[in-house]
């Protein structure tokens, strides 16, 4: 690896990484980071604050379509982000947004752009060829075209009247008021998140185009005010469902659209439009993901053993054990144990952030007794959430067969390293539950790979990959969880590193699959779990060609942090629906995490 990366070159940029990371805290020790301002969260923001109270919030909603003005794409559309390439369902919602003022002609040019590129890729303007085409996009799962068909039929796109609704598929708002655990055997055709929006997309639906049955009608008349009680009742202190702009909005304007303006639902609501917008107008997707990124933080930073004495280790582990989450989740009825993605009260207990925490904990310096409890409620909490085949889903055991409703690999193999972290200190029928669920979800990562090795993960993509998918990214976060229980998965992490060496980018780094540019991301991601694997040295072999190719993602990682811009975040998050997204922090946590274990390989002997 010597010829591949100047060592002092390597010691010189991890310090500057490491120092930049530290700085990004906030006042409290902990990070927050920054997501990217999203044109659908302003679009969507905009429009439901225009629909409550146009002359009130006027500024708010004249910002709004400035920034989307300015961050229209070349072609006159619009991506999530403003590093991405244009969607219909985001330009659809912004072009919506500009119905708001329309008539002033103020933003003219930008709305024939639009209506030119959607024209293009729906063949025209006409609301059945808008409806077939989010019709082919999102299939079965209406968690976001009927979103999306709603704005459009509230801001006239979809023609006039009660005709207009008849592109907005009614969904079935009146089984809100039956118990939640009845959901997934009825198949609701949303996800387990999606519940504000099927109460309150689904009264606009009924508002606007009633049923011609009348046993419908009466049974959905009448169950109106009970759902609109539901709704307050899962609505979080700040007003935000899920802490999401997009889907806070989509309640908002369906109320105000459908003479609830006044509802309390409605006055929370646009409480958290209104304190989350930013100074220049936009709107993000999430407030932020401080749990997730901090850590994420906490574990780049313990590859390397750098940055956090014991008294900030402390003051991290106090605030880990007092997000986790102690009583039922009101919104999604989760089991006491998990964590979400931030401290804020919209969010809701995840796998994946309660793998994270879970880790980091055991990454801050000896566990005491209250940790070790946490942990274990962490721990069966998991358990209790792994699904029949092996794998673990995002929140809960499903609704349905739709994505976050179902096992993924990228979460499956987080909380494998989760277990595998807390196995010694289980004891008892917990430390056997967690060793048979190991072994299932060892099992269920087998037949998740595919022919060439791969797994592709649930919540991150890559928009110039085949698919958009993004496979560098779900093999090294599942040859990290692999590489914790290797006596297990020998096979799988050979075939896994085979499949990263096949698509290593001729100038050392990785994008997010074969002929896809390289990116800070997926190259210090690759470059960590080959580094991991060639310092558990399964074979000689392996490990030399691991060593090789981390060598060199090591290299790319230096020379990129050199450049202007170095550490620019690049679009792979994938949000609710997929959302694109990016994170300031990802790339430094990654880069960090990469070159800390670069630098221990170093010091390790060669085989």
């Amino acid at each position: 690896m010597s010829e591949s990366i100047d060592i002092r070159t390597l010691d010189a940029t991890l310090d500057d990484l490491v120092k930049r990371l530290l700085d990004a805290r906030d006042e409290t020790g902990r990070w927050q980071g920054r997501l990217s301002s999203s044109a659908l969260s302003t679009a969507a923001a905009a429009f439901a604050l225009a629909k409550v109270d146009p002359e009130k919030y006027r500024a708010l909603t004249d910002g709004g379509l400035r920034w989307l003005a300015e961050h229209q794409n070349t072609d006159g559309g619009w991506g999530d982000t403003i590093r991405s390439a244009s969607n219909i369902s985001t330009t659809l919602l912004c072009w919506s947004a500009f119905s708001i003022v329309e008539r002033s002609n103020t933003f003219s040019h930008t709305i024939e752009r639009a209506q030119s590129w959607i024209a293009a890729k729906a063949g025209s303007l006409e609301p059945a060829a808008l409806a077939a085409l989010l019709d082919a996009k999102y299939g079965r799962d209406r968690s976001f075209s009927a979103p999306i068909l709603t704005m459009c039929a509230l801001a006239g796109r979809l023609g006039e009247g009660r005709q207009a609704w008849q592109y907005v598929q009614p969904l079935p708002f009146e089984l809100a008021v039956l118990p939640r655990w009845l959901f997934a055997a009825m198949r609701l055709p949303v996800v387990s998140y999606a519940l504000p929006a099927l109460i309150a997309i689904g009264q606009a639906g009924f508002y606007h185009r009633r049923p011609r049955n009348p046993l419908t009608r009466m049974v959905r008349g009448l169950a109106r005010r009970r759902t609109l009680r539901v709704l307050e009742a899962v609505q979080p202190d700040t007003g935000g469902f899920l802490e999401a702009a997009p889907l806070t909005a989509f309640v908002a304007m369906s109320l105000a659209g459908s003479g609830e303006k006044d509802s309390p639902v409605v006055t929370g609501a646009v409480r958290f439009l209104v304190d989350s917008v930013r100074a220049d107008g936009s709107w993000p997707i999430d407030t932020n993901l401080a749990t997730w990124v901090t850590t994420l933080s906490i574990n780049a930073l313990a590859a390397g053993d750098k940055g956090l004495d014991d008294g900030q280790q402390q003051k991290l582990r106090e605030y880990l054990l007092a997000t986790q989450y102690k009583t039922v989740h009101p919104y999604t009825l989760a089991a006491p144990g998990g964590w979400a993605w931030t401290n804020l009260p919209g969010a809701v207990p995840d796998a994946d952030d309660t793998a994270g925490a879970l880790i980091a904990l055991c990454r801050l310096g000896e566990p005491d007794k209250r940790t070790t409890q946490a942990a274990s409620a962490g721990i069966e909490w998991l358990l209790d959430l792994q699904n029949s085949d092996g794998g673990i889903p995002t929140f809960c055991r499903g609704w349905t067969n739709l994505p976050f409703d179902r096992s993924a690999p990228d979460i499956t193999a987080h909380a494998l390293s989760a277990f595998a972290s807390w196995l010694d200190r289980l004891a008892g029928p917990i430390r056997k539950r967690t060793e048979q669920a190991m072994h299932r979800a060892v099992a269920y990562l087998e037949s998740a790979q595919r022919p060439d090795g791969s797994w592709v993960p649930l919540w991150f993509g890559n928009e110039a990959a085949n698919g958009q998918e993004n496979p560098v990214y779900g093999t090294a976060r599942v040859l990290l969880g692999l590489n914790q229980v290797a006596g297990q998965g020998a096979g799988l992490i050979r075939r896994g590193c085979e499949y990263l060496f096949s698509v290593r980018n001729g100038d050392g780094g990785w994008g997010g699959a074969s002929g896809v540019a390289s990116s800070v991301e997926e190259t210090a991601l690759a470059t960590d779990v080959l580094a991991q694997t060639a310092l558990r040295g399964y074979d000689n072999d392996l490990a030399v060609r691991c060593r090789q190719a981390a060598g060199s993602g090591a290299r790319w990682l230096c020379e990129r942090m050199e450049a202007p811009g170095g550490i620019e975040p690049t679009p792979i998050g994938l949000y609710f629906a997929s959302l694109w997204y990016f994170e300031a922090l990802y790339p430094l946590v990654f880069a960090v995490s990469a070159l800390s274990r670069v630098r221990r390989l170093l010091d390790s002997p060669r085989p």
